[in-house]
């Protein structure tokens, strides 16, 4: 079998096409939740503390050199060692909205498969072969 032959049927095994589409469909999804959290409820959890905006939350850990603005942009563009703690929180909210929708799509899917018919039992034997196996138990003894 060539190199290319056995590859292809490799890639286009049912699990291995499945996990590209669950990798493109993760990804589109991760940026509807970065979106989600990023345009809505960080901006509304600002409103609620104050006006405060979480993407500007730092802590300068080195001395800011002259002529720099103090924002993030600009201290990171110039190189200035920062600690950009409001941006961890953003992606920490964003990781439990995604961890939490994952957690809710995997117990429907396993409430689903649950409630799957089981497999059928196997149908009990005719009445004629239960009474000769009887007879025939009756008759070792």
């Amino acid at each position: 079998m060539s190199f290319v032959k056995e590859f292809r049927e490799f890639a286009m095994k049912g699990s291995v096409v499945d996990l590209a589409v669950g990798v493109i469909i993760g990804g589109a999804f991760g940026k509807i939740v970065d979106s989600l959290v990023a345009d809505i409820i960080m901006p509304l959890i600002g409103l609620v503390f104050g006006k405060l905006d979480f993407s500007n939350l730092y802590v300068v850990l080195g001395s800011i050199p002259a002529g720099v603005a103090d924002n993030l942009a600009e201290l990171k563009k110039a190189g200035v060692p920062v600690l950009a703690y409001g941006n961890f929180i953003t992606i920490a909210v964003n990781f439990i909205i995604l961890a939490f929708v994952i957690f809710v799509m995997i117990k429907q899917i396993n409430r689903l498969r649950r409630t799957e018919e089981p497999a059928p039992t196997p149908a009990a034997p005719p009445e004629d072969i239960v009474l000769l196996r009887e007879i025939r138990d009756s008759l070792k003894k």
